[in-house]
């Protein structure tokens, strides 16, 4: 689905990172066990309880709920869930500083769709592109540092999607108007509805075939992947090929 994409205003790219370059339930899920895989000689009660999934998203909710705040800062809304975890058990609080280093470390392990890599590459050389992401990935840490001019994390800006003060840091920061700016993402409402409200164009990567469902919004174009959205792009150098 294309809409009025305007490619000659784009001047900058602004990118989601999760489910959009890489998939991020099996990232989750691997650093979910080497955390538990740690704590379970270092704290075997938490590293139990830990294990239950439901257990798990329920003292998330309780701990939103009580710190509502925490909700932008993935970081820290890890941090106090491993810590009241390990309060509740009677185990000791000070392993939670290395328990999230196992964690985060782990999770900064992506494996990047087939896709992204050579998107990134293509995108790089004719745009800057600037990290915009609720998430907690690091693009330096897991090595894609090189494609980015700049990055900006909920957690460390305050505000994530779809708040446009985000979007707007991302078009100072490559020094561009956000009308100039195209932001690619897969999620609708933060990356898509957030990003046209802050004024910027939008791509939706839709890998999964879904329905659009926002009727006052809609994308300027969507497609399946990295690689469309290249093809997409590749009018406006009057370039033959895109990255496959």
């Amino acid at each position: 689905m294309t809409t009025l994409l305007d490619l000659s205003r784009i001047r900058a790219i602004s990118l989601d990172l999760d489910d959009t370059l890489w998939p991020i339930w099996p990232v989750i899920a691997r650093a979910e066990q080497a955390l538990q895989d740690w704590l379970r000689p270092h704290a075997p009660h938490t590293a139990g309880w830990l294990a239950d999934s439901e257990q798990r998203q329920a003292l998330r909710r309780e701990i939103l709920a009580a710190r509502p705040e925490l909700g932008h800062d993935l970081r820290c809304l890890r941090q106090e869930l491993i810590r009241v975890a390990l309060q509740r058990h009677g185990e000791d609080p000070g392993l939670v500083a290395p328990a999230y280093e196992v964690f985060i470390a782990e999770r900064m392990q992506v494996q990047l769709f087939d896709d992204a890599g050579p998107a990134l590459s293509w995108l790089a050389q004719r745009f800057p592109i600037v990290a915009v992401s609720n998430g907690n990935a690091d693009v330096q840490r897991i090595g894609l540092g090189r494609y980015f001019s700049a990055g900006f994390s909920a957690q460390e800006f305050g505000v994530g999607k779809p708040d446009a003060r985000i979007f707007h840091a991302a078009a100072e920061a490559v020094g561009v108007a956000p009308q100039e700016v195209l932001h690619v993402g897969d999620d609708a409402v933060l990356d898509v509805v957030g990003a046209l409200d802050a004024g910027l164009q939008t791509v939706w990567v839709n890998r999964g075939g879904q329905d659009w469902t926002h009727e006052a919004h809609r994308p300027h174009a969507t497609v399946n992947d990295m690689s469309a959205l290249c093809a997409l792009l590749r009018p406006q150098f009057n370039e033959v090929s895109a990255p496959r």
